[in-house]
Protein backbone atom coordinates (compact mmCIF):
# COMPACT_ATOMS: atom_id res chain seq x y z
CA UNK A 1 0.00 0.00 0.00
CA UNK A 2 1.11 3.75 -0.84
CA UNK A 3 -0.18 6.56 0.91
CA UNK A 4 0.99 10.09 -0.84
CA UNK A 5 0.14 13.39 0.87
CA UNK A 6 -1.55 15.43 -2.22
CA UNK A 7 -3.26 18.43 -0.18
CA UNK A 8 -3.00 19.78 3.60
CA UNK A 9 -4.22 23.41 4.36
CA UNK A 10 -5.51 24.31 7.33
CA UNK A 11 -7.54 21.24 9.18
CA UNK A 12 -7.74 19.64 5.76
CA UNK A 13 -5.77 16.91 4.38
CA UNK A 14 -5.85 15.08 1.51
CA UNK A 15 -3.88 11.41 0.23
CA UNK A 16 -4.03 9.28 -3.25
CA UNK A 17 -3.93 5.77 -1.77
CA UNK A 18 -2.79 2.55 -4.00
CA UNK A 19 -3.09 -0.81 -3.27
CA UNK A 20 -1.38 -3.21 -5.43
CA UNK A 21 -3.12 -5.31 -8.19
CA UNK A 22 -1.63 -8.59 -6.84
CA UNK A 23 -2.65 -7.89 -3.53
CA UNK A 24 -6.34 -7.49 -4.45
CA UNK A 25 -5.71 -10.59 -5.92
CA UNK A 26 -4.33 -12.66 -3.18
CA UNK A 27 -7.33 -11.11 -1.18
CA UNK A 28 -10.07 -12.55 -3.81
CA UNK A 29 -8.04 -15.99 -4.24
CA UNK A 30 -8.32 -16.38 -0.38
CA UNK A 31 -11.88 -15.40 -0.25
CA UNK A 32 -12.44 -18.50 -2.87
CA UNK A 33 -10.36 -20.71 -1.18
CA UNK A 34 -12.74 -20.01 2.15
CA UNK A 35 -15.88 -20.23 -0.40
CA UNK A 36 -14.32 -23.65 -2.00
CA UNK A 37 -14.37 -25.19 1.69
CA UNK A 38 -18.04 -24.81 2.17
CA UNK A 39 -19.97 -24.47 -1.51
CA UNK A 40 -21.63 -27.78 -2.57
CA UNK A 41 -22.05 -27.87 -6.74
CA UNK A 42 -23.39 -31.03 -8.04
CA UNK A 43 -20.52 -33.59 -9.66
CA UNK A 44 -17.85 -31.90 -7.83
CA UNK A 45 -16.35 -33.64 -4.33
CA UNK A 46 -16.52 -30.65 -1.67
CA UNK A 47 -13.23 -28.42 -1.35
CA UNK A 48 -12.25 -29.56 -5.02
CA UNK A 49 -14.54 -27.20 -7.03
CA UNK A 50 -12.02 -25.68 -9.63
CA UNK A 51 -10.95 -22.00 -8.62
CA UNK A 52 -11.81 -20.94 -12.46
CA UNK A 53 -15.73 -22.03 -12.02
CA UNK A 54 -15.53 -20.59 -8.44
CA UNK A 55 -14.31 -17.38 -9.96
CA UNK A 56 -17.11 -17.37 -13.09
CA UNK A 57 -19.65 -17.42 -10.24
CA UNK A 58 -18.58 -15.65 -7.26
CA UNK A 59 -15.97 -12.95 -8.37
CA UNK A 60 -17.74 -10.18 -8.74
CA UNK A 61 -19.46 -10.68 -5.44
CA UNK A 62 -16.29 -11.08 -3.68
CA UNK A 63 -14.19 -8.75 -5.40
CA UNK A 64 -16.97 -6.53 -4.33
CA UNK A 65 -16.34 -7.24 -0.87
CA UNK A 66 -12.70 -7.33 -0.84
CA UNK A 67 -12.46 -3.61 -2.43
CA UNK A 68 -14.54 -2.48 0.36
CA UNK A 69 -12.04 -4.26 3.01
CA UNK A 70 -9.11 -2.97 1.67
CA UNK A 71 -10.54 0.72 1.50
CA UNK A 72 -11.62 0.92 4.87
CA UNK A 73 -8.28 -1.34 6.48
CA UNK A 74 -6.03 0.78 4.11
CA UNK A 75 -7.83 4.49 4.89
CA UNK A 76 -8.14 3.21 8.90
CA UNK A 77 -4.25 2.76 8.54
CA UNK A 78 -3.38 6.10 6.38
CA UNK A 79 -5.06 7.89 9.47
CA UNK A 80 -2.90 6.38 12.30
CA UNK A 81 0.38 6.14 10.39
CA UNK A 82 -0.50 9.90 10.07
CA UNK A 83 -1.45 10.69 13.21
CA UNK A 84 -4.99 11.37 12.43
CA UNK A 85 -7.80 12.53 14.30
CA UNK A 86 -10.54 12.81 12.02
CA UNK A 87 -13.44 15.10 12.99
CA UNK A 88 -15.88 13.52 10.46
CA UNK A 89 -16.23 10.24 8.69
CA UNK A 90 -13.56 11.10 5.79
CA UNK A 91 -14.50 11.30 2.19
CA UNK A 92 -13.37 8.41 0.24
CA UNK A 93 -13.73 8.66 -3.78
CA UNK A 94 -12.33 6.04 -5.93
CA UNK A 95 -10.30 7.15 -8.61
CA UNK A 96 -8.82 4.64 -10.86
CA UNK A 97 -9.73 0.67 -10.85
CA UNK A 98 -10.14 -1.45 -13.28
CA UNK A 99 -10.13 -5.62 -12.99
CA UNK A 100 -6.88 -7.29 -12.52
CA UNK A 101 -5.44 -3.72 -11.77
CA UNK A 102 -4.15 -1.61 -8.73
CA UNK A 103 -6.95 0.19 -6.51
CA UNK A 104 -6.37 3.68 -6.05
CA UNK A 105 -8.55 6.30 -4.45
CA UNK A 106 -8.74 10.04 -2.88
CA UNK A 107 -9.10 10.08 0.80
CA UNK A 108 -9.96 13.40 1.90
CA UNK A 109 -10.17 14.21 6.16
CA UNK A 110 -10.70 17.21 8.35
CA UNK A 111 -8.98 17.10 11.20
CA UNK A 112 -9.90 18.09 14.90
CA UNK A 113 -8.17 21.04 15.79
CA UNK A 114 -5.08 21.31 18.28
CA UNK A 115 -5.44 24.05 21.28
CA UNK A 116 -4.63 25.15 24.17
CA UNK A 117 -6.60 24.33 27.31
CA UNK A 118 -7.90 27.62 29.07
CA UNK A 119 -7.11 28.21 32.50
CA UNK A 120 -10.66 27.66 34.43
CA UNK A 121 -9.32 29.28 37.34
CA UNK A 122 -8.96 32.75 35.95
CA UNK A 123 -12.81 32.57 34.80
CA UNK A 124 -15.39 34.87 37.13
CA UNK A 125 -19.53 34.25 36.69
CA UNK A 126 -22.20 35.65 38.70
CA UNK A 127 -24.80 32.76 39.82
CA UNK A 128 -28.04 34.59 39.98
CA UNK A 129 -29.97 33.40 43.40
CA UNK A 130 -33.73 33.82 44.28
CA UNK A 131 -35.72 32.81 47.47
CA UNK A 132 -38.96 31.06 47.63
CA UNK A 133 -40.47 33.82 49.61
CA UNK A 134 -43.78 33.71 51.16
CA UNK A 135 -44.91 35.81 48.46
CA UNK A 136 -43.79 33.54 45.85
CA UNK A 137 -45.84 31.04 47.60
CA UNK A 138 -48.95 32.14 47.75
CA UNK A 139 -48.79 33.51 44.22
CA UNK A 140 -48.00 29.93 43.09
CA UNK A 141 -50.82 28.60 45.61
CA UNK A 142 -53.54 31.28 44.09
CA UNK A 143 -52.48 29.76 40.59
CA UNK A 144 -53.17 26.22 41.92
CA UNK A 145 -56.84 27.47 43.11
CA UNK A 146 -57.95 29.06 39.76
CA UNK A 147 -56.40 25.93 37.82
CA UNK A 148 -59.44 24.02 40.81
CA UNK A 149 -62.02 26.88 40.64
CA UNK A 150 -66.00 25.78 39.79
CA UNK A 151 -68.62 27.96 38.51
CA UNK A 152 -72.27 27.90 40.40
CA UNK A 153 -75.54 28.93 38.50
CA UNK A 154 -75.60 32.49 39.59
CA UNK A 155 -78.58 33.04 42.23
CA UNK A 156 -80.65 36.29 39.87
CA UNK A 157 -80.61 35.69 36.02
CA UNK A 158 -78.23 37.72 35.07
CA UNK A 159 -76.32 38.81 31.64
CA UNK A 160 -73.24 36.74 31.28
CA UNK A 161 -70.05 38.42 31.12
CA UNK A 162 -66.11 37.97 30.80
CA UNK A 163 -65.16 35.31 33.46
CA UNK A 164 -68.75 33.57 33.71
CA UNK A 165 -69.15 30.29 32.41
CA UNK A 166 -72.38 29.37 30.43
CA UNK A 167 -74.07 25.74 30.35
CA UNK A 168 -74.97 25.58 26.25
CA UNK A 169 -76.85 23.43 23.32
CA UNK A 170 -75.14 24.38 20.38
CA UNK A 171 -75.52 23.01 16.41
CA UNK A 172 -72.72 24.33 13.92
CA UNK A 173 -73.75 24.52 10.60
CA UNK A 174 -71.47 25.56 7.13
CA UNK A 175 -74.01 26.87 4.06
CA UNK A 176 -76.89 25.28 5.98
CA UNK A 177 -75.54 22.02 6.81
CA UNK A 178 -74.60 20.42 10.59
CA UNK A 179 -71.16 19.20 10.17
CA UNK A 180 -69.79 16.41 12.03
CA UNK A 181 -68.13 17.33 15.97
CA UNK A 182 -70.03 20.56 15.83
CA UNK A 183 -73.27 20.22 18.30
CA UNK A 184 -73.22 19.36 22.15
CA UNK A 185 -75.35 19.40 24.58
CA UNK A 186 -74.99 20.43 28.33
CA UNK A 187 -71.59 22.28 27.55
CA UNK A 188 -70.06 24.41 30.10
CA UNK A 189 -67.66 27.05 28.41
CA UNK A 190 -65.91 29.33 30.05
CA UNK A 191 -66.47 33.02 28.56
CA UNK A 192 -62.95 34.31 27.86
CA UNK A 193 -60.69 30.87 27.97
CA UNK A 194 -60.31 30.89 24.18
CA UNK A 195 -61.83 26.96 23.95
CA UNK A 196 -63.89 27.92 21.04
CA UNK A 197 -62.65 29.38 17.75
CA UNK A 198 -62.01 33.17 17.64
CA UNK A 199 -65.10 35.22 18.21
CA UNK A 200 -67.03 32.56 19.49
CA UNK A 201 -67.05 33.25 22.92
CA UNK A 202 -67.43 37.40 22.60
CA UNK A 203 -71.25 37.19 20.32
CA UNK A 204 -72.13 34.49 24.19
CA UNK A 205 -71.43 37.35 26.33
CA UNK A 206 -74.29 39.96 27.32
CA UNK A 207 -76.99 36.33 27.08
CA UNK A 208 -78.71 35.20 29.85
CA UNK A 209 -80.14 31.97 30.81
CA UNK A 210 -83.00 30.62 28.08
CA UNK A 211 -82.04 33.11 25.46
CA UNK A 212 -80.92 31.52 22.41
CA UNK A 213 -78.16 32.94 20.21
CA UNK A 214 -76.92 32.73 16.54
CA UNK A 215 -73.10 32.52 16.60
CA UNK A 216 -71.31 33.57 13.45
CA UNK A 217 -67.96 32.79 12.79
CA UNK A 218 -65.17 31.83 10.11
CA UNK A 219 -63.08 28.89 10.93
CA UNK A 220 -59.09 30.03 10.99
CA UNK A 221 -57.54 28.88 7.61
CA UNK A 222 -54.93 26.69 9.53
CA UNK A 223 -57.41 24.82 11.46
CA UNK A 224 -57.34 21.35 12.21
CA UNK A 225 -59.73 19.99 10.01
CA UNK A 226 -59.00 20.88 6.66
CA UNK A 227 -62.76 20.44 5.48
CA UNK A 228 -63.95 23.58 7.69
CA UNK A 229 -60.49 25.21 7.37
CA UNK A 230 -61.46 29.29 6.33
CA UNK A 231 -64.93 28.64 5.99
CA UNK A 232 -67.58 30.50 7.56
CA UNK A 233 -70.10 28.47 10.10
CA UNK A 234 -73.07 29.52 11.97
CA UNK A 235 -74.07 28.37 15.51
CA UNK A 236 -77.51 27.80 17.20
CA UNK A 237 -76.64 28.15 20.70
CA UNK A 238 -79.15 28.14 23.57
CA UNK A 239 -77.96 29.12 26.91
CA UNK A 240 -79.24 27.32 29.71
CA UNK A 241 -77.29 28.72 32.51
CA UNK A 242 -75.28 31.74 33.35
CA UNK A 243 -73.13 30.38 36.23
CA UNK A 244 -70.42 32.34 38.22
CA UNK A 245 -66.75 31.43 39.36
CA UNK A 246 -66.75 30.00 43.35
CA UNK A 247 -64.51 31.31 45.28
CA UNK A 248 -61.56 28.59 46.48
CA UNK A 249 -60.79 29.06 49.81
CA UNK A 250 -56.91 28.01 50.42
CA UNK A 251 -57.15 25.84 53.38
CA UNK A 252 -56.77 22.39 54.77
CA UNK A 253 -59.79 21.27 52.72
CA UNK A 254 -57.84 22.51 49.98
CA UNK A 255 -55.19 20.42 50.02
CA UNK A 256 -56.47 17.45 50.98
CA UNK A 257 -58.88 17.47 47.74
CA UNK A 258 -54.77 17.61 46.35
CA UNK A 259 -53.95 14.92 48.24
CA UNK A 260 -52.26 16.36 50.73
CA UNK A 261 -52.61 16.28 54.61
CA UNK A 262 -52.87 19.99 55.65
CA UNK A 263 -52.24 23.59 54.22
CA UNK A 264 -49.02 23.69 55.73
CA UNK A 265 -47.96 20.78 54.19
CA UNK A 266 -49.22 22.05 50.81
CA UNK A 267 -47.17 25.08 51.41
CA UNK A 268 -44.20 22.84 51.75
CA UNK A 269 -44.63 20.74 48.31
CA UNK A 270 -44.76 24.06 46.80
CA UNK A 271 -41.86 25.90 47.96
CA UNK A 272 -39.76 22.80 47.10
CA UNK A 273 -40.89 22.99 43.52
CA UNK A 274 -40.21 26.79 43.09
CA UNK A 275 -36.89 26.07 44.94
CA UNK A 276 -36.50 23.57 42.37
CA UNK A 277 -37.41 25.96 39.39
CA UNK A 278 -35.41 28.80 40.72
CA UNK A 279 -32.50 26.11 41.16
CA UNK A 280 -32.74 25.06 37.51
CA UNK A 281 -32.78 28.81 36.23
CA UNK A 282 -30.06 29.91 38.39
CA UNK A 283 -27.76 27.13 37.15
CA UNK A 284 -28.85 27.94 33.70
CA UNK A 285 -28.07 31.40 33.60
CA UNK A 286 -24.57 30.60 35.66
CA UNK A 287 -23.76 27.88 32.36
CA UNK A 288 -25.17 30.98 29.80
CA UNK A 289 -22.52 33.07 31.70
CA UNK A 290 -19.61 30.57 31.61
CA UNK A 291 -20.55 29.76 28.13
CA UNK A 292 -20.15 32.94 27.20
CA UNK A 293 -16.54 33.71 29.03
CA UNK A 294 -15.65 30.69 27.43
CA UNK A 295 -16.82 31.85 23.73
CA UNK A 296 -14.49 35.12 24.76
CA UNK A 297 -11.36 33.19 26.10
CA UNK A 298 -11.31 30.20 22.79
CA UNK A 299 -10.26 31.36 19.55
CA UNK A 300 -8.94 28.04 17.20
CA UNK A 301 -10.37 26.98 13.32
CA UNK A 302 -12.79 24.41 13.37
CA UNK A 303 -13.73 22.50 10.90
CA UNK A 304 -15.96 23.18 8.41
CA UNK A 305 -18.31 20.12 7.72
CA UNK A 306 -18.97 20.14 11.27
CA UNK A 307 -19.68 23.63 11.09
CA UNK A 308 -22.24 23.03 7.88
CA UNK A 309 -23.56 20.38 9.90
CA UNK A 310 -24.53 22.40 12.88
CA UNK A 311 -25.75 25.59 10.48
CA UNK A 312 -28.44 23.27 8.92
CA UNK A 313 -29.63 22.22 11.96
CA UNK A 314 -29.88 25.89 12.83
CA UNK A 315 -31.48 26.49 9.53
CA UNK A 316 -33.88 23.14 10.44
CA UNK A 317 -35.20 24.91 13.64
CA UNK A 318 -35.80 28.57 12.73
CA UNK A 319 -36.47 28.10 9.24
CA UNK A 320 -38.62 24.90 9.31
CA UNK A 321 -40.78 25.58 5.85
CA UNK A 322 -37.51 25.65 3.85
CA UNK A 323 -36.08 22.53 5.75
CA UNK A 324 -38.83 20.81 4.40
CA UNK A 325 -38.74 22.12 0.99
CA UNK A 326 -35.46 20.92 0.89
CA UNK A 327 -35.72 17.42 2.35
CA UNK A 328 -38.73 17.04 0.11
CA UNK A 329 -36.42 18.23 -3.31
CA UNK A 330 -34.28 15.45 -2.13
CA UNK A 331 -37.23 12.67 -1.77
CA UNK A 332 -37.90 13.42 -5.34
CA UNK A 333 -34.77 12.02 -6.52
CA UNK A 334 -31.39 12.86 -7.87
CA UNK A 335 -31.92 15.24 -10.96
CA UNK A 336 -34.54 17.13 -9.04
CA UNK A 337 -33.01 20.75 -8.43
CA UNK A 338 -32.52 20.57 -4.30
CA UNK A 339 -33.66 24.13 -2.51
CA UNK A 340 -30.97 25.07 0.52
CA UNK A 341 -32.07 24.55 3.19
CA UNK A 342 -31.48 28.07 4.10
CA UNK A 343 -33.38 29.17 1.13
CA UNK A 344 -35.43 32.04 1.83
CA UNK A 345 -33.10 33.67 4.49
CA UNK A 346 -31.29 36.97 3.61
CA UNK A 347 -27.33 37.24 3.83
CA UNK A 348 -27.50 38.75 7.21
CA UNK A 349 -29.82 36.38 9.07
CA UNK A 350 -26.73 33.47 7.03
CA UNK A 351 -24.45 35.17 8.41
CA UNK A 352 -26.01 35.37 12.10
CA UNK A 353 -26.74 31.35 11.89
CA UNK A 354 -23.38 30.22 10.51
CA UNK A 355 -21.46 32.72 13.48
CA UNK A 356 -23.78 30.46 15.74
CA UNK A 357 -22.76 27.18 14.27
CA UNK A 358 -19.23 27.85 14.52
CA UNK A 359 -19.43 29.02 18.20
CA UNK A 360 -21.38 26.28 19.07
CA UNK A 361 -18.83 23.20 17.19
CA UNK A 362 -15.89 25.52 19.15
CA UNK A 363 -17.75 24.77 22.19
CA UNK A 364 -18.18 21.40 22.06
CA UNK A 365 -14.82 20.58 20.70
CA UNK A 366 -13.75 22.33 23.87
CA UNK A 367 -15.86 21.03 26.36
CA UNK A 368 -15.45 17.66 24.82
CA UNK A 369 -11.74 17.74 25.14
CA UNK A 370 -12.11 18.97 28.79
CA UNK A 371 -14.29 15.97 29.21
CA UNK A 372 -11.17 13.17 27.46
CA UNK A 373 -8.36 15.16 29.72
CA UNK A 374 -10.13 14.85 32.85
CA UNK A 375 -12.24 11.03 32.43
CA UNK A 376 -15.78 12.41 32.28
CA UNK A 377 -17.86 10.11 31.54
CA UNK A 378 -22.00 9.42 32.10
CA UNK A 379 -22.75 6.49 33.91
CA UNK A 380 -25.43 4.12 32.03
CA UNK A 381 -27.48 4.40 34.94
CA UNK A 382 -28.35 8.15 34.21
CA UNK A 383 -28.65 7.75 30.29
CA UNK A 384 -30.88 4.85 31.10
CA UNK A 385 -33.18 7.32 33.73
CA UNK A 386 -32.67 10.06 30.85
CA UNK A 387 -34.61 7.70 28.31
CA UNK A 388 -37.26 6.20 30.98
CA UNK A 389 -38.24 10.37 31.84
CA UNK A 390 -38.55 10.43 27.95
CA UNK A 391 -40.91 7.41 27.78
CA UNK A 392 -43.24 8.46 30.35
CA UNK A 393 -44.19 10.73 27.78
CA UNK A 394 -45.83 8.63 25.82
CA UNK A 395 -48.26 6.30 28.11
CA UNK A 396 -49.19 3.35 26.97
CA UNK A 397 -45.70 3.06 24.18
CA UNK A 398 -43.02 3.13 26.87
CA UNK A 399 -41.98 0.27 25.70
CA UNK A 400 -41.15 0.87 22.13
CA UNK A 401 -40.03 4.03 23.13
CA UNK A 402 -36.92 2.34 25.40
CA UNK A 403 -36.26 0.02 22.34
CA UNK A 404 -36.20 2.75 19.64
CA UNK A 405 -33.26 4.40 21.88
CA UNK A 406 -31.30 0.41 22.71
CA UNK A 407 -31.72 -0.16 18.98
CA UNK A 408 -31.18 3.76 17.47
CA UNK A 409 -27.26 4.44 18.35
CA UNK A 410 -27.38 8.30 17.08
CA UNK A 411 -30.49 8.49 19.83
CA UNK A 412 -28.99 7.23 22.40
CA UNK A 413 -25.87 10.15 21.76
CA UNK A 414 -28.69 13.00 21.47
CA UNK A 415 -29.41 11.42 24.85
CA UNK A 416 -26.28 11.20 25.96
CA UNK A 417 -24.27 14.60 24.95
CA UNK A 418 -26.73 16.91 26.89
CA UNK A 419 -25.95 14.75 30.23
CA UNK A 420 -22.08 14.86 29.45
CA UNK A 421 -21.66 18.83 28.66
CA UNK A 422 -23.44 19.46 32.23
CA UNK A 423 -20.83 17.49 33.84
CA UNK A 424 -18.34 18.99 32.10
CA UNK A 425 -19.81 22.45 32.76
CA UNK A 426 -20.43 21.08 36.52
CA UNK A 427 -16.52 21.19 36.04
CA UNK A 428 -15.04 23.93 35.41
CA UNK A 429 -17.52 25.57 37.61
CA UNK A 430 -15.71 23.66 40.87
CA UNK A 431 -12.47 25.16 39.26
CA UNK A 432 -13.79 28.80 37.97
CA UNK A 433 -14.81 31.75 40.91
CA UNK A 434 -18.76 31.71 41.09
CA UNK A 435 -20.04 34.22 42.98
CA UNK A 436 -23.89 33.88 44.45
CA UNK A 437 -26.40 37.20 43.45
CA UNK A 438 -29.35 37.68 45.18
CA UNK A 439 -31.90 38.55 42.60
CA UNK A 440 -35.67 38.98 42.45
CA UNK A 441 -37.40 36.18 41.39
CA UNK A 442 -38.84 37.99 38.39
CA UNK A 443 -35.53 38.75 37.67
CA UNK A 444 -33.97 35.04 37.79
CA UNK A 445 -37.19 33.84 35.72
CA UNK A 446 -36.57 36.44 32.91
CA UNK A 447 -35.25 35.14 29.22
CA UNK A 448 -32.21 36.80 29.02
CA UNK A 449 -32.48 38.15 25.35
CA UNK A 450 -35.12 39.97 26.56
CA UNK A 451 -32.80 41.63 28.89
CA UNK A 452 -29.77 42.20 26.07
CA UNK A 453 -32.71 43.96 23.80
CA UNK A 454 -34.02 45.94 26.37
CA UNK A 455 -30.54 47.23 27.38
CA UNK A 456 -29.43 47.95 23.83
CA UNK A 457 -32.68 49.75 23.04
Amino acid sequence: MQVVETSSEGLKREFTVTIPADEIEKRVDEKLAEISQKVTLKGFRPGKVPASLLKKMYGKSVLGEVLEEAVNESSRKALEDNEIRPAMQPRIEVTKFDDGSELEYKLAVETMPEFEMVDFSKIEIEKPVAEATEEEIDKALANIASQQKTFAKVKRNRKSRKGDAVLIDFVGKVDGVPFEGGAAEDYELELGSGTFIPGFEDQIIGAKGGESVEVKVTFPENYGNAELAGKDAVFEVTVKEVREPVEVEINDEFAQKLGLENLEALKNAVKEQIENQFSQASRMRMKRDLLDKLAEMVDFPVPEGMVQGEYEQICRQLNPQAADEHDHDHAEGEEHEHKPVDDGLDDEQKAEFRAIAERRVRLGLLLSEVGAQNNITVPVDEVNRAIMEQARQYPGQERQVIEFYQNNPEAMNQVRAPLFEDKVIDFIAELAKVTEKKVSAEELMKDPDEEEGSEEG
